[in-house]
């Protein structure tokens, strides 16, 4: 997703997504490039994310917590969260400071 190219709603829940960890990665799941599709729909979002492996031990709570943070936003009445690997995650969806901070570049 282009940041650049999202609507006011939908910047204002990558930022705060950015502020959402796996805990065993030291990167916000938007850097990481988890998050694959935001919608707004009034006042409904739906994310559509992933994660690095269908085993990952935070595939039952980091849903939730992205759920529970996004609903927090004053125009956000309520949040679905869907788990996909389809495509799956490869490095090649992280962003540059992601891949920075872990010292691939």
């Amino acid at each position: 997703m282009d940041v650049n190219n999202l609507s006011v709603e939908q910047q204002a829940i990558v930022e705060v997504l950015k502020g959402v960890y796996d805990p065993e990665i030291p990167v916000n799941i938007w850097d990481m490039g988890f998050i694959y599709d935001i919608t707004v729909d009034n006042q409904l979002v739906y994310i559509l994310m992933t994660l690095t492996a269908p085993n990952c031990p935070v595939a039952e709570t980091l849903p939730i917590e992205v759920e529970d943070r996004v609903k927090q936003l004053p125009f956000v009445k309520d949040v679905a969260v869907d788990i996909t690997f389809e495509p799956i995650w490869t490095m090649d969806n992280m962003s540059e400071a992601a891949k920075l901070e872990l010292g691939f570049l």
